[in-house]
This record gives C-alpha cells, sequence and structure tokens, in this order.
C-alpha cells in the first residue's frame, strides 16, 4: 500500500507540474484553450481543487505583461463547466440525492430561496474547502434562469482570478521564489495535505457519531417519558 501511495504521488506531482509548465510556458495561442480547458473540467464533473489559481498565479508571475486579459480564460472555462453541470441537473433532482447529502442540499435550498442568484457568489469567489459545485447542482434542478446563472458565474470568477493575477504582479519576485520551492517539494505538501484533509474527515466522522448518538438517547428519554406519562394517566 505504500509503495501504491507513492507512485500515485510521483504521477500526480508529474502531471500537475507538467500542466502547469505547459500552460506557463507555451504561448498564448495555445496556454488559453488548455487554461480554458482545465477550468471547465474543474468546475464540471471532475474536481482539480485550486489548479486554476495556481496555473493563473504562476502565468503571470512569468508573464506580468498578461494580467490584463489572462485571469480571464480560467473564469470562461469555469462557466462553460458549470453550464455542463447545470443542464445535468436541469429541471431534476435525482443527480443531486445521489452526489450530495440531504441536509447540505436544504441547506442550499434554504439559500437560494432568500437570496435568490446571489447565493452563487460567494461560492464562486472562495477557493476549496468552500463548496461550490452544490450550488451550481442546485441552481440547475431549481431552474435558474440559465443567462442570468451563466452571468453571475462569469462575474464572480473573473474578480477571484484577476484577484490573484494583479497579486501575482505585483509580487511576482518573491511569487516566482515560492512556485520554485514548491517544484522541489510539492510531493511533502500533497502529502501534508491529504493527511491534514483524512484528519478533517475523522474528526468530522466521530463529531457525527457523537451528535447522533445524542440525538439517539434523547429520543429515547422522550419516548420513555411519554410512556411514563401515559402509564401515570
Amino acid at each position: 500500500m505504500p509503495v501504491l501511495l507513492l507512485a500515485m504521488f510521483e504521477w500526480l506531482k508529474a502531471w500537475f507540474l507538467e500542466v502547469s509548465r505547459q500552460v506557463v510556458e507555451l504561448p498564448l495561442i495555445a496556454a488559453a484553450p488548455l487554461m480554458i480547458l482545465v477550468g471547465a473540467l474543474d468546475s464540471s464533473l471532475l474536481s482539480l481543487p485550486e489548479v486554476n489559481d495556481y496555473i493563473t498565479i504562476a502565468r503571470i508571475a512569468h508573464r506580468p505583461h498578461e494580467v490584463y486579459y489572462f485571469p480571464f480564460f480560467p473564469a470562461f472555462g469555469s462557466v462553460l463547466g458549470c453550464l455542463l453541470l447545470y443542464r445535468i441537473t436541469r429541471g431534476g433532482e435525482e443527480f443531486l440525492a445521489r452526489r450530495f447529502r440531504l441536509q447540505h442540499l436544504d441547506r442550499v435550498r434554504k439559500l437560494y430561496r432568500r437570496w435568490g442568484m446571489l447565493a452563487l457568489v460567494i461560492p464562486a469567489l472562495l477557493p476549496p474547502p468552500m463548496p461550490f459545485k452544490i450550488f451550481v447542482a442546485t441552481a440547475g434542478a431549481l431552474g435558474y434562469p440559465m443567462g442570468r446563472f451563466a452571468i453571475v458565474i462569469l462575474v464572480a470568477r473573473s474578480i477571484r482570478y484577476y484577484f490573484w493575477g494583479v497579486l501575482a504582479y505585483v509580487m511576482r519576485d518573491r511569487v516566482r521564489q515560492i512556485l520554485a520551492w514548491l517544484e522541489e517539494h510539492i510531493l511533502t505538501v500533497a502529502g501534508v495535505a491529504i493527511l491534514i484533509a483524512a484528519a478533517a474527515v475523522l474528526v468530522r466522522w466521530y463529531y457525527t457519531r457523537l451528535r447522533n448518538r445524542k440525538r439517539a438517547r434523547q429520543a429515547v428519554e422522550a419516548a420513555q417519558q411519554q410512556a411514563q406519562a401515559s402509564y401515570s394517566d
């Protein structure tokens, strides 16, 4: 098992570095469609957490003059991916029930009922672990207008990627140093990230288990009290 995990880490490292290198080094005519593709994949059925942010930062740090237009490409790709997921869930909730937990769906529906399409803005702006796809899928299932949906995603995602682009432009020397360090230590960083994620899952599982036990105990106590009251009557 450790050998398999090590091989997976090495593959992930090679893939991530290769995609990032290509987008950073290729001419704009080739890098732009590749960035759009990565953005679309990340926002549809696949998950490539923060890859768009990283590539945008790396590209602008190495090519500062592209800060005016390159962040638009991951934003546009994200819109395409979101529209795909939106169409898959349009008018039906079977996909939602299979993919997401019921309590999470209920919470998202309440946010949509209160804020409408504005409920999409914060998830679209913030990076993981902020959930995003559940908001996209629920918008499709609830039948929100596609045009308004696409505009909200495009504006929010553009703000997000232009923020990273401007930051990379202003701090490009420091960013290049950090990126060089990450290339040398990405395996360690990925391992630490996976351990943190596993620890978070375990903590959440333990908390959920304790909460369910407490609810079960309260339900039993309530039933016993009701039975005693009925017996007294």
